[in-house]
């Protein structure tokens, strides 16, 4: 069974961030569960208890996307409604669930995208140190299998972990995100186990016949300098390693980036790479590649001070105290690199993140230089925004925009022979932003959270409907 050969226009969700239903039919706690109901550091005060209640509206979900000419969905399965111990205890009201879900959205004629892994880690595998602990990735291995086991038959397209990037430095860079943590070793530890589970995955993948192919899904910033002296290049192509080939090369080689490992083992131990896991490295590649691109990442050399990395929870930009200031600092690798966010002449969210379309194509092009005719997926791409219904209507104007520049540098990338296959907006509808809590809305439906989660299609979503019928139609 081989991948579809149609290009597929669809949109993305997450299990946490969508389902609801926390505590029913027999599912476990999750590391987010924990977290949102009992963290201080959960500043915007919410959770995903009832998010956008996907669990119990998923047909109307479907009906609303295939009224809108999406033809695929990029969603992802809760480990601890299938695991609520994280391993061994099967829960089979959880298998269920996901058997439907999956029936009612092909039945609609819509692909499934099936990410097994987007964040919600059970909790009972966090306690005994979650992505620290080498066992999580052989436990993510044996939920694979389930997993490939119970609905190999009904989808072709499989990813193994969403944004090992992001999440890992977000638990432990940032620490913004459970367990909390602000530690460059155990960013090491996490981050190596993560991409050693999706090797791991790709292994039980490959026991099995004719259920598809199976990828990763990276979120990738193309890296830009500030100018073109030999200190930024090689800060280029350190701040490329740590954003973007640790995992894009070790998905698709089996081997991490070797001046990466040398830099790193001049301020890291690395003992936990051992010599055994190179063969599952190398086992365990992709099929494909799905890219989340949100926003490029411009980088000058390093020039003081300790490693951080920055994040924005709150949707309330943080004002320059100096007027002159032309950037701010958004990232910090001791000795390796500085990302910064331009302030003057650019465009950025109210979250900091800079609006860039040019970054898509860069992106594109980069990944086939790097890697050949590997297939590609735009897995997410999409625009967090404050909205409110005006007459009952939500004319999200900035998304339309934002949605059409990035659609476009993706077209011109394909025109020019890269292998990308499909287009998925962040998001179906609006959910629950981890941290960030539901003002910040990426939807293409308004969910009105305090009317039993009622679905108002956005401008975006008749946008999105229209465009695509004009590109099958030019297509035939």
């Amino acid at each position: 069974m081989s991948m579809s050969t149609k290009f597929l226009w669809g949109s993305a969700t997450a299990s946490y961030q969508c389902e609801g239903a926390w505590n029913e039919d027999g599912k476990g706690l999750s590391m987010w569960d924990v977290f949102s109901h009992e963290s201080p550091l959960n500043i915007n005060n919410v959770t995903g208890d009832i998010a956008s209640d996907h669990y119990h509206r998923y047909e109307e979900d479907f009906k609303m996307m295939a009224d809108s000419n999406q033809n695929s969905y990029r969603f992802s399965i809760s480990w601890p409604r299938l695991f609520p111990h994280g391993k061994e205890t099967i829960n089979p009201q959880g298998v269920a669930f996901y058997h439907k879900l999956i029936d009612s959205m092909i039945s609609y004629g819509i692909e499934p995208n099936l990410t097994l892994y987007h964040w919600d880690l059970p909790e009972a595998l966090q306690k005994k140190g979650g992505w620290e602990n080498i066992e999580t990735a052989y436990a993510f291995a044996e939920f694979s299998k389930l997993c490939f086991n119970e609905y190999g038959k009904k989808v072709k397209i499989w990813v193994t972990i969403n944004e090992p990037k992001y999440s890992t430095f977000s638990m432990y860079f940032s620490g913004n995100y459970p367990p909390n943590v602000k530690s460059g070793q155990h960013l090491i530890s996490a981050a190596y186990n993560t991409m050693l589970a999706s090797a791991l995955a790709v292994i039980e993948f490959r026991k099995f016949k004719d259920i598809g192919q199976i990828g990763i899904v990276a979120d990738y910033d193309p890296v830009y300098g500030t100018d073109d002296s030999p200190e930024t290049k090689w800060a280029m192509r350190m701040a490329d390693n740590i954003h973007n080939n640790w995992v894009c090369d070790t998905a698709l080689k089996g081997e991490y980036p070797a001046d990466l490992l040398i830099e790193l083992a001049k301020y890291y131990d690395l003992g936990l790479m051992k010599e055994e896991h190179k063969a599952i490295f190398k086992a365990g590649t992709v099929d494909f590649l799905g890219i989340n691109y949100y926003c490029r990442a411009l980088v000058r050399p390093y020039t003081t001070g300790e490693s951080f990395r920055g994040s924005n929870n709150t949707g309330k930009r943080k004002e320059s105290t100096n007027n002159n200031e032309d950037f701010r600092k958004a990232m910090v690798v001791k000795g390796l690199f500085e990302q910064i966010i331009p302030l003057k002449d650019s465009n950025l969210t109210e979250w900091d993140f800079e609006i860039y379309p040019e970054g898509m194509y860069l992106t594109l092009k980069e990944l086939m230089n790097k890697y050949g005719n590997i297939p590609i997926y735009i897995t997410e791409n999409g625009l967090g925004i404050r909205e409110k219904p005006v007459d009952g209507k939500i004319d999200d104007d900035k998304r339309i925009t934002f949605m059409h520049e990035h659609i476009k540098e993706l077209l011109r990338a394909k025109e020019e022979g890269v292998n990308v296959n499909g287009y998925y907006v962040w998001s179906t509808f609006d959910l629950y932003s981890w941290v960030n809590g539901y003002e910040k809305r990426y939807g293409l439906v308004y969910v009105d959270f305090d009317d039993n989660c009622r679905r108002i299609p956005k401008k975006s979503y008749f946008w999105y409907r229209d465009f695509i019928k004009q590109f099958e139609e030019e297509k035939s």
